[in-house]
């Protein structure tokens, strides 16, 4: 379903664009850089705070742009610092956003990194059996300003708690992943669009390599990704190391099997020059065997990938489990033991419904 709010998102558009808007307003092209300074480097809530613009430009703009084209409607807090916001946009749909910070060891201190998790659609339809972000099926693509606004709506709530050592034009978080609710790469254009807005330096001003996009499967995109010119990361949602697993868990695979896929993984890897990674949820009985250990060290190795093993977020109403932790560690040995590059994710959320759509699932189901 294609969606036209009632008013474009000023987050939506490149300072290009915009550019042009204004001229067409009769405005000069610097108002257009000033505009996107407040939104981005002083983050802004209303059209009023703009103060180095005249009175009637900010009048103009209130009636052609909504500023936040989503808003929040609860966050969730994990005793493990893990944080989900749950967002409701012009459509009455709601997306997710998840805040995952890990401690490191600092100099002399522990410091924590955090890595924001990005939604780009409104369901999924891609079916895979273990998610909860398709059980209810794919509603729409998210639009540019829609995957901008759930980082600003971050940068809202980290810049309230005031960290003395952060200066305010700098993003508060130290990773951005399109990892949360639908597939990345079946909104491509929305999608680049987004990218393109948060790495400009009109805009977050956020490292292109700090960036990555994950997907399970889409070739033909992924080749025509390999041809962007940022540099952002990709990561493929495996999650089965034999086409026999894949296809029982992953409907994709049957339209782009593992002959097909990793030689357009190989190719991204080859033109961008990074290294992907795996993303690999180890589930019970399904993919944590030592044979899908073995198969996925030697895809690894073979498009030099690293492997992210993340134990199984439960799924009310799904039937699936996470092994217990003698058996990670023993799937996680074959990795090492083969020499490839690997980290297994300690449970993050899941008091608080972190697993991709599980949170906008019960909302819309106790909204009925």
């Amino acid at each position: 379903m294609r969606f036209s709010p009632q008013l474009p998102s000023i987050y939506g558009e490149t300072v290009e664009r915009l550019t042009e808007r204004l001229r067409a307003m009769g405005e000069p092209p610097f108002r257009a850089r000033q505009v996107l300074e407040w939104i981005y480097k002083k983050r802004v809530t209303s059209w009023d705070e703009m103060i180095n613009l005249p009175k009637p430009l900010r009048s103009s703009l209130a009636s052609e742009y909504q500023l936040h084209p989503a808003q929040q409607v609860l966050i969730k807090r994990a005793g493990d610092i893990t944080e989900k916001l749950l967002l409701e946009l012009e459509d009455r749909s709601y997306i997710e956003t998840v805040l995952i910070r890990y401690p490191q060891r600092g100099v002399g201190q522990e410091i924590a990194r955090t890595t924001v998790c990005v939604s780009s659609q409104v369901g999924c339809a891609y079916g895979c059996k273990f998610c909860a972000s398709g059980l209810d099926g794919w509603k729409r693509d998210l639009l540019a300003s829609e995957i901008v606004s759930q980082l600003l709506h971050v940068c809202a709530l980290e810049d309230e708690r005031g960290d003395p050592d952060r200066k305010r034009q700098e993003a508060p978080f130290d990773n951005i992943v399109f990892m949360g609710m639908g597939e990345p790469l079946a909104n491509y254009d929305n999608l680049v669009r987004a990218i393109h807005i948060i790495n400009a330096d009109w805009g977050l001003r956020f490292g292109a390599r700090r960036i990555t996009v994950s997907t399970s499967g889409l070739v033909p995109q992924i080749l025509r990704l390999a041809d962007e010119p940022v540099q952002f990361r990709l990561a493929i949602s495996l999650h089965g190391a034999t086409n026999e697993v894949r296809n029982a868990i992953m409907p994709i695979n049957r339209r782009y099997p593992l002959e097909t896929l990793l030689p357009a993984a190989r190719e991204f890897s080859q033109k961008h020059g990074r290294m992907l990674t795996l993303e690999y949820i180890l589930i019970e009985d399904i993919n944590d065997s030592f044979e899908q250990a073995r198969e996925l060290a030697k895809i690894a190795r073979d498009i030099h990938a690293h492997v992210n093993c993340i134990p199984y977020n439960r799924v009310p109403g799904l039937p699936w489990r996470r092994p217990d932790l003698p058996r990670q560690e023993a799937f996680v040995r074959v990795l090492r033991d083969a020499g490839v590059s690997h980290t297994i994710r300690k449970e993050k959320g899941d008091d608080i419904d972190a697993a991709c759509g599980q949170l906008r699932l019960r909302k819309e189901k106790t909204a009925v």
